[in-house]
Parts: structure tokens; C-alpha cells; sequence
């Protein structure tokens, strides 16, 4: 069979086989989140380009390289979001939340693009966890969202990851910074990409995170932020790790964070892994809300990568909490016999259980074969003899106890019953205790 066509390069599938690992960090995630007083928040996949230009920053990789970006038919520029905090701000800002007062907390799920070379755990479309503040200045802040991230890594059970802080200033520090590299890069001029030349002038801390090698390895040797941020900042940062302290949350400080958005000021942080590499990064961004039209607002958050964030969990041996199996799996023989397990089936439904009947048109051994292989508890089959007695035997699959049940009425209440009991007996059973004690 030849298809039209195939799947877009640097898009996946999520087939039915993987889509309960994403259900399984998703809950955990939404969990975490509500669990720190954040709402979730959904905005298009798409903006006004000019968003993210202003937002993410016309010197970043992202804006100059890598969003997806084309003109409408009515002449607009809009692009696919290329991360998610950008247009959390704008529907902030448009819909006027912060007239509910500060802080405002959201969260999002969200699918991102970048037209970037598809690698080990990035893709060109790529999905993110991300959560956010607006309105809250105080140290304590950094800290709880900081805080909130590792919560779902301990969660989900992951180990040998490691946070990594820095500050990067802010509007009153980072022109002293900015001289230093300056003078430094411009030393190293003649080796810089082209891209990271035009830089230079504009936004020197952007060459800090270029990826290309040689520009990586002139990086190594530049001046460190730390060493040029004023009192007000230091006061901050100190204050950030003396909650992080409290918290007792490990860290390390790595004056090379900068991040690959422009927004940032202050604090800016990434959880790492050996393995893979940085899983979440985030920061604070009190200059963002302003950038976007609205007045001051300290605003901070964080993204995590969700496909980079499985591949970690698939490499440490943790396994996602696996969907529930089919509780009843009921056979009609008959015609008379299948609307009759049809009804049945959609009555279990209706329980809250899971149930399921033929839609297909097989036969009474090929049925068998189909409930057992979807993991069936109990299973049931009714012909015309059981619906002349009301009656029918329901099999518990794994155990093979039986029980005659009616069919009328009283099946329900008949059948949750061996259905509570059976759940027992498999317990027992998958403990090693006898059931008959």
C-alpha cells in the first residue's frame, strides 16, 4: 500500500501504545500545578508575529532562525508559537486578569514550533509544561516556581537531576555587563558566525548561547554576569537561595545560564541531566509585560520539555502508570443474545467500569481470543438458552472463578459484587496468601 503522503519531518505521531506515558506525566503535571495554586491557561497556537519578536527577542536564535512564520491572506505576519510564555502574557494582559489582583498563577500544556534540525529529543514540533506568575517581585517567588518543578520531578520518580541558577541583572546592572563583552567579543570578531556579529552591537549576551562551535568555545572565556550585577540584584539572588535553603532544595550556581530568550532578567535557572541534557529552564522576566504594551509587572515561570522529559524517564526505568483494563467483556451469540449484551455493556459504561462487546462480527472463539487479549477481567456470554433462563455465568478470566448472574435488573448489583470480591482474590492471589483463609 503507497501512501499520499507521510508524516512532516520533525513531527511524531503519538500513537495509542504511547499516549498513556503523556496522560501519566500530563496528570501529574496538572496536579502539581493545581497543588501550588495555578490555573491552567490555553491561547492559539499562533500569533501576531510581532509578539514573539517583542517578546522572545529579534537578536535570539529563535526569532532569527527558527519560528515558523508566514503572511495570511489578509496580509498579516503570524507565526506558530515557538515557546509558550509569550502569548500566556499577551492573553493575560488582553483579557485583563490582573484586575483580579496579583499574584496571577497560570499553567499551560502546549504544542511549540522551531525550525530547527530535528535532534536527539527535539523536534520541530515539540510539546511544553509551562508555568507562570505575574505580579509577584518578591524573592519567595522564584523560589515556590523554582520549588514547583522540582515537585514533579520527585513525583515521577527522577533521579540524578540537578539545578543549576544564575542572575543575569536587570535595565540598571546589564549595560555595564553588556561593555564587558563587548570589548571581549570584539577581540574575537573575525571568529564569530555571521549571525553572532550582528550581535555584537545589539545584543552581545545572545552570542553567550550560540550553538555553533566555534562561538561556543570564544563563549568559554567571556566575562561572567555575576561579577557585574548591582546590590538590588544581589540582594535578590541571595535571597532566592536562602529559600531554596529553607526548602532544602539542592542547587548549584552556574554563571553561564543565560537562556535563549531576551525577556529574562534576574534569575534564570535550568534542571539538567546527564543523560540528556536540560529538561526545564525558566526565570524571571519583570520587564516582559512592559515590552507587551501593560504597565510594570514582575512576572517569572518555567518550560519543561515534555518529549525530552519521557525519553529521560524511558532511560531511568520509570514506567508510566499503565490504563486500566476492560472490566467486562460481554459475548452475544444470537441476534436477540447481542442486543442484549449490548445493553448490558452500556450499562457497566454507565458505572463508571470499563466494558466492551462485539462491533466487529466474530465469532464466539475469536471474541474469546479479542478479551483476552486486551486484558479482560470478566467475561460473559449470552445466548439464546440464557435469555430464556435470565440468566447467564460471568468468568472471572484471571482467577476462572464463575458466577451465574440474572440478566434482568439485578445483574448490576449481582455482577459488582463478584466484581469487588474478584478484585480481592486477585490481590490475594498476586500476594502469595491463600484465599480460602
Amino acid at each position: 500500500m503507497k501512501l499520499i503522503t507521510n508524516k512532516v519531518y520533525g513531527a511524531e505521531d503519538i500513537l495509542p501504545e504511547d499516549s498513556y506515558k503523556w496522560q501519566f506525566i500530563e496528570e501529574i503535571m496538572r496536579g502539581q500545578a493545581q497543588s501550588y495554586g495555578f490555573k491552567e491557561i490555553r491561547t492559539p497556537v499562533f500569533e501576531h508575529t510581532e509578539l514573539f519578536n517583542r517578546s522572545v527577542g529579534d537578536t535570539t536564535d529563535i526569532v532569527q532562525k527558527e519560528m515558523y512564520t508566514f503572511t495570511t491572506k489578509g496580509g498579516d505576519s503570524l507565526s506558530l508559537k515557538p515557546e509558550g510564555t509569550a502569548g500566556a502574557a499577551r492573553a493575560m494582559l488582553e483579557h485583563g486578569l490582573y484586575n483580579d489582583g496579583y499574584p496571577i498563577k497560570v499553567y499551560y500544556l502546549t504544542a511549540c514550533y522551531r525550525y530547527e534540525k530535528k535532534n536527539y529529543g527535539r523536534q520541530r514540533e515539540f510539546h511544553q509544561f509551562g508555568m507562570e506568575v505575574y505580579g509577584a517581585p518578591s524573592p519567595y517567588a522564584d523560589a515556590e516556581v523554582i520549588c514547583a518543578a522540582n515537585s514533579i520531578f520527585d513525583r515521577l520518580g527522577v533521579k540524578n537531576i540537578r539545578l543549576e541558577i544564575n542572575s543575569i541583572g536587570c535595565p540598571d546592572c546589564r549595560p555595564k555587563y553588556h561593555k564587558a563583552l563587548r570589548e571581549y567579543f570584539e577581540e574575537n570578531k573575525d571568529c564569530l558566525c555571521d549571525t553572532c556579529r550582528t550581535r555584537l552591537e545589539r545584543n552581545p549576551m545572545r552570542i553567550l548561547d550560540c550553538k555553533e562551535k566555534e562561538c561556543s568555545e570564544i563563549a568559554k572565556g567571556a566575562p561572567k554576569v555575576l561579577d557585574y550585577i548591582c546590590d538590588d540584584c544581589k540582594g535578590h539572588f541571595e535571597g532566592v537561595k536562602s529559600c531554596l535553603d529553607a526548602a532544602e532544595i539542592k542547587y548549584t550556581v552556574n554563571p553561564t545560564i543565560v537562556r535563549g530568550l531576551d525577556y529574562y532578567t534576574r534569575t534564570v535557572f535550568e534542571f539538567v541531566s546527564d543523560e540528556i541534557g536540560t529538561v526545564c529552564g525558566g526565570g524571571r522576566y519583570d520587564g516582559l509585560i512592559e515590552e507587551l504594551g501593560g504597565q510594570h509587572t514582575p512576572s517569572l515561570g518555567f518550560g519543561m520539555g515534555m518529549e525530552r522529559l519521557l525519553i529521560l524517564l524511558d532511560k531511568q526505568g520509570i514506567e508510566a502508570e499503565k490504563p486500566l483494563n476492560c472490566d467486562l467483556y460481554v459475548v452475544g451469540l444470537s441476534e436477540a443474545a447481542k442486543l442484549k449484551a449490548f445493553s448490558i455493556v452500556e450499562g457497566v459504561r454507565n458505572s463508571s467500569l470499563i466494558a466492551e462487546g462485539d462491533i466487529v462480527g466474530r465469532k464466539l472463539r475469536p471474541q474469546m481470543k479479542y478479551a483476552d487479549k486486551i486484558g479482560a477481567k470478566f467475561s460473559m456470554v449470552i445466548g439464546d438458552d440464557e435469555l430464556t433462563a435470565n440468566k447467564a455465568v460471568v468468568k472471572n478470566m484471571y482467577t476462572g472463578a464463575k458466577k451465574e448472574v440474572p440478566l434482568d435488573d439485578g445483574f448490576y448489583e449481582a455482577f459488582f459484587s463478584f466484581y469487588v470480591n474478584g478484585a480481592q482474590d486477585s490481590l490475594m492471589e498476586k500476594l502469595g496468601l491463600d484465599i480460602e483463609e
